[in-house]
């Protein structure tokens, strides 16, 4: 049985990294056999020199797409948190991985990210360090889905909530 693949795509800091550990934490607990691929952790594993280009967020986007399809048979679920930003990708995921494929997009608004910034990620954008951080001073934008996702609102959701309400939509 090929597992189910849970794809949280949204701006740095919104939530994706927490919600996937509290989503594995869950699935195992309930005995499945679960994944999960952060996407940070999949460049730095994988030594992907990523500049954050176009070109760089669509090669790295597809290797774990092409990791993915080698260790899905293995798992139930595998929980996927990536920025993602390109629809190019996410439609392409979606295309190979069909009803297994569920995009959740978590959404924070700026100010919120400003406030949370666990990485100082956009503080240092604020200064000028970065020049290309996506949803803030990047000529990347994050390309909203137009077909049917979950939705987690993390500043007005809770993680327990949130949670729960993937695994309704995924279980």
């Amino acid at each position: 049985m090929l597992g189910k693949i849970i794809w949280l795509t949204g701006l740095s800091g919104s939530g994706k990294t927490t919600l996937s550990k509290s989503l594995y934490s869950k699935l195992i607990k309930l005995n499945f056999k679960v994944k999960r691929i952060d996407g940070d952790d999949f460049r730095k594993r994988n030594k992907i020199k990523n500049n954050f280009s176009r070109k760089n967020i669509y090669q790295n986007n597809i290797s774990i797409i092409k990791n993915i399809l080698r260790i899905q048979k293995k798992y139930n679920f595998i929980i996927v948190s990536v920025i993602s930003p390109l629809l190019k990708t996410r439609m392409m995921s979606k295309k190979i991985f069909g009803k297994k494929y569920i995009e959740v997009y978590v959404k924070c608004g700026l100010r919120s990210l400003f406030k949370r910034d666990t990485k100082n990620l956009y503080k240092l954008a604020k200064k000028g360090f970065i020049k290309n951080l996506i949803g803030y001073n990047s000529k990347i934008i994050y390309e909203k889905s137009k077909y049917k996702k979950v939705l987690i609102d993390t500043e007005k959701e809770n993680i327990h909530n949130s949670t729960k309400k993937i695994l309704l939509k995924t279980l």
